[in-house]
């Protein structure tokens, strides 16, 4: 039996869409995948869940990739050290997630972090990771994928300061496999399924 009152939890979403696509050579972000940008289509699954605050945190590109999100209850940041690696893209995130909220607004019990290349990844399975969380009550809901658990990932608050203390090389993985004993997961066939590289792009058309 899960814990009712998760039932009345409000879930945040990161969306972490800040990266230069070097492997890529244009970005990623602006790909198009079954008619839409793939940084609008991970927004709009975001948006989906309802209820939460979405943040999104852009770095390279940044103009082109928030013209994509026009018309979306969307909140913009940037993270001017995106370079550095994930961390501190998902710290940046957290950050204003936790520190934006409106007067009256409820506080955030737990938050989603995703990316925005993963082509399996819709409005479904993030609503399955957040059903999961509130049925189990872990401190971790991740996604089960190609032998691996990752994003995205729903974290509770108990888990925000490990986040939020990330080094800037190292993504939200390194917090799922610090204890696995806590993790619960989702399964998400094809979670691999990324576009890094022109190989990528060239199998996704």
């Amino acid at each position: 039996m899960g814990d009712p009152t998760l039932t009345r939890t409000t879930v945040g979403v990161v969306l972490l869409a800040a990266g230069g696509s070097s492997r890529l050579g244009h970005p990623k972000q602006l790909v198009v995948h079954q008619g839409k940008t793939l940084i609008r289509r991970a927004a709009e699954a975001a948006v989906s869940l309802g209820g939460g605050p979405v943040v999104v945190v852009l770095g390279a590109h940044r103009e082109a990739i928030a013209s994509e999100l026009n018309g979306l209850p969307v909140q913009l940041v940037t993270h001017p050290d995106w370079a550095l690696g994930p961390g501190g893209s998902l710290t940046t995130g957290l950050s204003a997630l936790l520190s934006n909220s409106a007067p009256g607004a409820p506080s955030v019990d737990g938050v989603l972090v995703m990316l925005c290349d993963q082509l399996t990844v819709g409005a479904a399975h993030l609503a399955a990771l957040v059903a999961t969380w509130r049925s189990t009550g872990a401190a971790i809901v991740a996604s089960a994928y190609d032998g691996t658990r990752g994003v995205p990932a729903l974290f509770a608050r108990s888990v925000f300061d490990e986040l939020a203390s990330l080094p800037p090389e190292q993504g939200a993985r390194g917090v799922i496999a610090h204890e696995p004993s806590r993790v619960v997961t989702v399964p998400l066939p094809g979670g691999d399924e990324d576009v890094d590289t022109p190989l990528d792009l060239a199998r996704l058309k």
